[in-house]
C-alpha cells in the first residue's frame, strides 16, 4: 500500500488557508485550541480512524478513544508510536507536552499522564486537527492496512 503521507510536502500558508476552515487553520498552524464540547469528534462513537486533516497521516483508532470528560477527543495511545512528535510547550503557566503530526507538522493537542490503563496517557486532541474515516470507508480511502487496529 502506498503511504502517501510519508511523502507529504507541506503546502504554503496561503494554500492551507484555502484548504482549511478558520478553526482548522488556527489549531493546526497557529497552535490554537478549539472549545471543549463544541467540536466535531469529542463524542463520536463510530468505528474508524482519525487522520491529520492537513497531511492525511493516520494517527488514532476509535478503539483507543475514551470519554475523558474534558470535551475533546481523547485517546490512550496512537495508532503507532512513530505517528506523533512530542514537543515541550511552555506557553501557559506550566510545562506541557505538545503533540504534532510527524509529516504534516500540525499541532494536534497535548498528552497528559492522567489517562486510563494500559498506558496511563491521555492524548487530548483537537477535532479541528483531525479527519475521521469511518471503518466502511477506510479501504477505498487507502487506509485498509489499519482495519486490524479497530
Amino acid at each position: 500500500m502506498s503511504k502517501k503521507w510519508e511523502s507529504f510536502v507541506k503546502p504554503s500558508k496561503e494554500d492551507l488557508k484555502s484548504k482549511l476552515n478558520d478553526i482548522q487553520f488556527k489549531v493546526t498552524q497557529k497552535d490554537g485550541t478549539e472549545k471543549p464540547f463544541k467540536n466535531e469528534y469529542w463524542d463520536n462513537k463510530e468505528e474508524g480512524i482519525y487522520v491529520d486533516v492537513v497531511s492525511g497521516e493516520p494517527l488514532f483508532s476509535s478503539k483507543d478513544k475514551y470519554k475523558s470528560g474534558t470535551g475533546w477527543p481523547s485517546f490512550f495511545k496512537p495508532l503507532y508510536d512513530e505517528a506523533l512528535v512530542e514537543k515541550e510547550d511552555k506557553k501557559l503557566f506550566r510545562t506541557r507536552t505538545e503533540i504534532r503530526s510527524k509529516y504534516g507538522d500540525s499541532h494536534l493537542g497535548h498528552v497528559f499522564d492522567d489517562g486510563p490503563a494500559p498506558t496511563g496517557k491521555r492524548f487530548c486532541m483537537n477535532s479541528a486537527a483531525l479527519r475521521f474515516i469511518a471503518k466502511e470507508d477506510m479501504e477505498k480511502e487507502g487506509y485498509g492496512d489499519f482495519l486490524d487496529a479497530l
